[in-house]
């Protein structure tokens, strides 16, 4: 590839969406993306043809539209072929799913982040996820846990170091207490 591929903003409304596009985003998505955009900045410009026809980002324009962006960042990638453009279309999207993870390195990252008390909805992770990756009940599978006294409180922890933390807190205030794992 010899052509200098170079970042450019364009407005929203100078972008087309691609008619023929395969990969669909639900609303729960596209704001994933968008709360990313606003954690993270913008990233990844939008691919678009030589037209303005959108190649790859279809969710994060839509994502941009749900912030009230006014313009984007782009790629024109003015030297496909039509039938480059098709078939990348469909690329850009599988590649990327083709991949895998390293679960344990994935899972300290996790634990760190955890640590340093990041929004871990940020990574693209639901809860339930993140805790069959660490080996544990999600909050939707643990049993519902009947309360027999009107006076019992049950506080749910991230983990065994926040439940202890709590519990201290707890005893050191002078109120009895007693650890519970579910």
């Amino acid at each position: 590839m010899s052509e200098k591929l170079k970042i450019e903003k364009l407005s929203l409304e100078q972008l087309i969406p691609y008619a023929r596009n395969s990969r669909t985003h639900s609303d729960e998505q596209v704001a994933q993306i968008a709360a990313s955009i606003r954690e993270f900045g913008w990233t990844n410009p939008v691919l678009i043809d030589a037209s303005g026809t959108i190649v790859a980002g279809h969710g994060r324009v839509l994502a941009a539209r749900k912030l009230g962006l006014k313009e984007v960042p782009v790629i024109r990638l003015g030297h496909l072929t039509p039938t480059q453009v098709r078939a990348y279309v469909i690329a850009d999207n599988k590649l990327a799913l083709n991949a895998g993870w390293d679960e344990e390195m994935l899972a300290a990252e996790i634990v760190e982040l955890q640590g340093e008390n990041f929004n871990l909805d940020l990574t693209g992770f639901s809860e339930k996820e993140i805790a069959e990756l660490m080996g544990e009940e999600s909050a939707e599978e643990r049993p519902e846990v009947k309360i027999d006294s009107a006076f019992e409180v049950i506080a749910e922890c991230e983990n065994e170091e926040h439940q202890q933390m709590v519990y201290n807190i707890l005893n050191e205030k002078g109120i009895k207490c007693r650890l519970l794992t579910l």
